[in-house]
C-alpha cells in the first residue's frame, strides 16, 4: 500500500505538464504570427522602395514657375518641361468655399476612411447595377490623387491596383497632404492643372478669391474637364455647377439664401491668357533661380500694370523702332516697385525682347551730378563756385556743348541745372578722370570703359552704365550719399549700403537738381503744389542713341530711357524733349514722389562774392564785384577754381605811377613813386560775358612807356569784319547759305574758332576762315587763342 501510493498517476502528471505546453505553443504561434507579419512588412517595404509613389518633386520641372507681385498676383508664369500649366499652391491659398464644396461633393467622409470608403464603393456598385450604366465611380480623393500619380486601365486589375496606390499613398502622406496634391494636380482641361492654374485660365482671378458659385465650378470642372470647360462648354459647365449647389444644400452646407445667390451668377465661355505683366524682369528672375517654382517680388502690380500702358501709348507716337524703359524704387528700402524693360514686350520692331533696364548704354550727361557731389566733399566747389563754359580744349580732345553756344561765367548749380559740358570736364580734370571712376566703383557704381582707362570722356557718356545702375547711384541723393543694390525679391534682405558721398553733398546735389524746371509745355497739378520739387537730370548720348531721365524725391527714385534698343540714332530725340516727359509722367502716378528731403545738419547758406568766390564777410568791396547765395558744407567756402590759362595768384597786385598807369620794379625811379593797388580778375576765357568796368581792359590799365615789357600777354583777341547788328539771309528761295569769313586780331598764337558751342577748326593767327550759317536763327561765333583769349559775336540769319 504504501508503495503504491508512492508511486505517481501517470495521467496526473500528464495534467501538469499541460499548460507549459500550451504557453509554449501560444508563444510559438505569436513567433509565427510576428515572423509572419514582420516578413508581410519587409515586402510592402521593398515593395514600396520597388515601386514607389511618383509623388511630384520637390525641384522645378513638375510645376509651372510663377511670378508674382507683392500681392500674390501673377505677374508672367512659365509653363513646365511638357508645357502644362500646373501652378503651385498650397491650401492656405485656396478659398474655404472651394474646399467645402470639394469634399462635401466628392467626398465627404475624407478625413475619416483610410483611403478607400467601402460606402462609397458599395453605394456605387448598387447604383451602377441599378441604373445600368456607370453613374458613380466611388472613389475617393485619395483614389483619385493615387490615379493622377499613377494612370492605369478601367478593368478590375486597374481598380485593385488603384487600390493598392492609395493605400501607399496614405501609409507616406497626411490627409492634408493628399488633399493639397489633389488641389495642384486635378485635370481641368487641355493643359491645365491645379485649382490655381484653373482660376486664373477661367476665372481671372487667384484661388483664394472663389466666390461659392466659382468654388462649386471648380470642384465639378475635374470630373469631366473636356466636356465641362466653362470656354468651350459654358452651359454645361453652368448645370454641373448647380447640381454641386443643390448638393451642398441637400446637405446643410450652405444656406438656401447662400445657394440661390450662387445659382444667379452665369458662367461665361472666356478663357484668359496667362499674364504677362513685367515679363522681362519675371524672365530674368525665373532664369537667375531655376529652383524656385513660386518667385514673390516687390513689384507693385497696380503701378506696372499703369506704367506698360504708359509707355506703351507714348511709344505710339514716336517714330518707328523706338521703345523705352522705366524702373522704380522705394528708397527707404531699395525695393523695386515697377520695372518696364520694354515698351511694347510683344512687338519685334521695337525689340520688345531686349531688356533697357539692364542693357549698357552711353549714359550721356547723367554722371555729372556725382562728380559734382563728390567736388562738393573734396572742398574744391560749394554750390555757387564760378565756373567757366567757354571753349577749351585738353590735348586733342575738344567738347562743345550740346544746347549750342556758350555762356561764359556760369556758377557750379546753374552749369549742373543746364548741364553744361565745359565746366563739368574742367571739374573732372581738376577732380583726376581715374579718381572719379574708381569712387562710383567703390560704391557699386561700375563703369564700362572703353579701353579701360578712365578719361575726361566719361563725364559726358563716353562709358557704358545701365538704367539699373542709375537708379541705384540716384537713390544716394536721397540716402544720405549711400548706394544699395535695388531689391527685387520679397523676401530678399537690403544690401549693405557703399558710401559715395556724405549726406550733406547728396541734399545739396539733390536741390539743384530739384531746382530744374518741368520740360516745356507740361503743368502737372502735383508739381504745381506747395512745396512739390522732384529732383532731376537728363542725359543724351552722342549722336542721339540714348534719352535718360533720372528723378529723386524723399520716397522714390525713378529712372526712364527712351531710344531704339538696337542702337541706331534717333535724331531730334533728347533727355529733355522725349525722355524728360515720361519722368514727370511716371512720378505723377507715384502719390507723394514730389516730397522734399529735409536739409541735415552741416549745410549753412552763405554769401560770397565773385570773381573771387570767397565770403562777402571776407571781402574788400572792391573786390566783390558780384554777390551770390551759396549752399555750402561744414562751412568750407573754397575760392575760385582757376584754370591753367588765368592767373595763378588772385586777386593780383600791381603798381601805378602818378597818372595811373602800370608800372614794376623795372621802371626805376617810377616804381619807388608808385602805389600799390589790388584788383580782382575774372577768367580769363570769361571776359567777353563780363560787364566793361571788370574786364582787364579797365582792371589792368596800360603799362607806362617807360616800362613796356614784351612778357605782358594780355593783349586781347578780337573778332572783325562780322558786324553783329547785320542780318544775313539765303540768296533767294533755295539758294546759297550765307558764307562769313573768319578773321581776327591780337591775342597770341593760333585761333580756335566754335560755332555755336561745336569745335569748328583752327587757324594761324593772320589766316582767315570760311564758314557757312546753314540754319535759320541766332548763332554764336566764337574765337580762343593759345592763351586764353576769347571773344565772340552773335549773328542772326532769317
Amino acid at each position: 500500500m504504501s508503495r503504491s501510493k508512492s508511486r505517481p498517476d501517470p495521467v496526473m502528471a500528464k495534467g501538469k505538464h499541460k499548460p507549459r505546453e500550451l504557453l509554449k505553443r501560444r508563444r510559438q504561434r505569436i513567433l509565427l504570427v510576428a515572423a509572419g507579419c514582420s516578413l508581410m512588412v519587409a515586402c510592402l517595404w521593398i515593395l514600396d522602395r520597388c515601386f514607389p509613389l511618383a509623388l511630384p518633386p520637390a525641384a522645378s520641372g513638375f510645376y509651372a514657375q510663377v511670378v508674382y507681385d507683392r500681392d500674390g498676383r501673377p505677374l508672367r508664369a512659365f509653363a513646365d518641361e511638357r508645357g502644362i500649366w500646373r501652378y503651385r499652391v498650397s491650401l492656405d491659398e485656396v478659398s474655404p468655399y472651394y474646399l467645402d464644396a470639394l469634399l462635401n461633393y466628392e467626398d465627404r467622409r475624407f478625413w475619416h476612411h483610410p483611403g478607400v470608403d467601402p460606402l462609397a464603393l458599395i453605394r456605387a456598385t448598387w447604383l451602377n447595377l441599378t441604373q445600368g450604366r456607370v453613374v458613380s465611380g466611388g472613389s475617393t480623393l485619395s483614389m483619385q490623387v493615387a490615379r493622377l500619380l499613377h494612370p492605369h486601365s478601367r478593368s478590375l486589375a486597374g481598380k485593385l491596383y488603384q487600390v493598392v496606390r492609395t493605400l501607399q499613398l496614405e501609409w507616406h502622406l497626411s490627409k492634408t497632404q493628399i488633399l493639397e496634391l489633389y488641389c495642384n494636380i486635378a485635370p481641368f482641361g487641355g493643359t491645365i492643372e491645379g485649382v490655381q492654374a484653373a482660376s486664373h485660365t477661367y476665372l481671372g482671378k487667384p484661388a483664394s478669391e472663389l466666390t461659392r458659385a466659382e468654388a462649386a465650378l471648380m470642384a465639378v470642372l475635374p470630373q469631366s474637364p473636356t466636356r465641362l470647360r466653362p470656354d468651350i462648354h459654358p452651359l454645361a459647365a453652368e448645370r454641373a455647377r448647380d447640381k454641386v449647389l443643390d448638393r451642398l444644400q441637400a446637405f446643410g452646407e450652405w444656406s438656401s439664401e447662400d445657394i440661390a445667390q450662387a445659382k444667379l451668377e452665369t458662367v461665361y465661355g472666356v478663357r484668359h491668357t496667362p499674364e504677362q505683366h513685367a515679363p522681362l524682369l519675371a524672365r530674368r528672375l525665373a532664369q537667375a533661380y531655376p529652383q524656385l517654382q513660386r518667385i514673390n517680388t516687390t513689384i507693385d502690380g497696380d503701378l506696372q500694370r499703369s506704367l506698360e500702358t504708359y509707355l506703351k501709348s507714348y511709344v505710339v507716337q514716336q517714330a518707328e523702332k523706338s521703345s523705352a524703359a522705366a524702373l522704380v524704387m522705394e528708397n527707404k528700402t531699395q525695393r523695386i516697385l515697377a520695372y518696364v524693360g520694354t515698351a511694347d514686350f510683344a512687338s519685334q520692331q521695337r525689340y520688345g525682347h531686349v531688356d533697357m533696364v539692364t542693357a549698357t548704354r552711353s549714359p550721356g550727361s547723367t554722371l555729372k551730378p556725382f562728380l559734382y557731389g563728390l567736388a562738393l566733399d573734396e572742398g574744391l566747389i560749394h554750390s555757387e563756385s564760378l565756373l567757366v563754359d567757354a571753349p577749351r580744349h585738353w590735348q586733342d580732345y575738344r567738347p562743345g556743348n550740346f544746347s549750342g553756344g556758350f555762356s561764359g561765367p556760369v556758377s557750379a548749380a546753374d552749369a549742373l541745372q543746364r548741364s553744361l559740358n565745359i565746366p563739368a570736364v574742367g571739374l573732372l580734370d581738376r577732380y583726376g578722370p581715374a579718381n572719379f571712376v574708381a569712387r562710383l566703383a567703390n560704391a557699386g557704381v561700375p563703369l564700362a570703359i572703353p579701353g579701360d582707362k578712365a578719361n575726361l570722356a566719361v563725364i559726358l557718356g563716353g562709358v557704358g552704365l545701365s538704367l539699373e545702375s542709375l537708379v541705384a547711384a540716384y537713390g544716394s541723393l536721397a540716402n544720405g550719399g549711400q548706394v544699395s543694390a535695388p531689391r527685387y525679391l520679397a523676401a530678399e534682405k537690403t544690401a549693405a549700403p557703399r558710401y559715395l558721398m556724405s549726406p550733406q553733398a547728396a541734399w545739396v546735389i539733390q536741390k539743384i537738381l530739384a531746382d530744374i524746371p518741368p520740360p516745356n509745355g507740361l503743368r502737372y497739378s502735383s508739381a504745381l503744389a506747395k512745396g512739390a520739387t522732384l529732383a532731376w537730370k537728363t542725359g543724351t548720348s552722342y549722336g542721339f542713341r540714348d534719352s535718360w531721365a533720372i528723378g529723386v524725391g524723399r520716397h522714390y527714385t525713378i529712372g526712364v530711357w527712351f531710344g531704339r534698343p538696337d542702337g541706331t540714332p534717333l535724331p531730334g530725340a533728347s533727355g529733355r524733349a522725349s525722355a524728360g516727359p515720361l519722368l514727370h509722367g511716371v512720378a505723377d502716378m507715384l502719390p507723394g514722389a514730389r516730397e522734399p528731403l529735409p536739409r541735415p545738419t552741416g549745410v549753412t547758406d552763405e554769401s560770397v562774392c565773385w570773381p573771387l568766390g570767397r565770403r562777402v564777410a571776407d571781402t574788400p568791396a572792391a573786390q566783390c564785384h558780384a554777390t551770390r547765395d551759396a549752399l555750402v558744407i561744414n562751412g568750407t567756402v573754397p575760392p575760385t577754381l582757376w584754370d591753367e590759362q588765368s592767373e595763378a595768384v588772385n586777386p593780383r597786385v600791381i603798381w601805378l605811377d602818378s597818372v595811373g598807369n602800370r608800372v614794376h620794379s623795372g621802371c626805376g625811379t617810377q616804381f619807388s613813386e608808385a602805389r600799390k593797388t589790388t584788383v580782382a580778375l575774372w577768367p580769363l576765357m570769361g571776359e567777353p560775358w563780363v560787364a566793361p568796368q571788370w574786364q582787364r581792359a579797365r582792371q589792368l590799365p596800360d603799362w607806362s612807356r617807360a616800362c613796356v615789357t614784351t612778357l605782358d600777354l594780355d593783349s586781347p583777341v578780337r573778332i572783325t569784319g562780322i558786324d553783329a547788328s547785320a542780318r544775313y539771309r539765303r540768296a533767294g528761295a533755295g539758294g546759297a547759305n550765307p558764307r562769313l569769313t573768319l578773321a581776327a586780331v591780337g591775342g597770341s598764337g593760333d585761333r580756335h574758332w566754335y560755332l555755336d558751342g561745336q569745335y569748328y577748326r583752327s587757324a594761324a593767327s593772320a589766316a582767315a576762315l570760311a564758314v557757312e550759317l546753314n540754319s535759320a536763327g541766332e548763332h554764336q561765333i566764337l574765337v580762343i587763342d593759345d592763351v586764353g583769349n576769347t571773344d565772340q559775336v552773335w549773328v542772326r540769319v532769317e
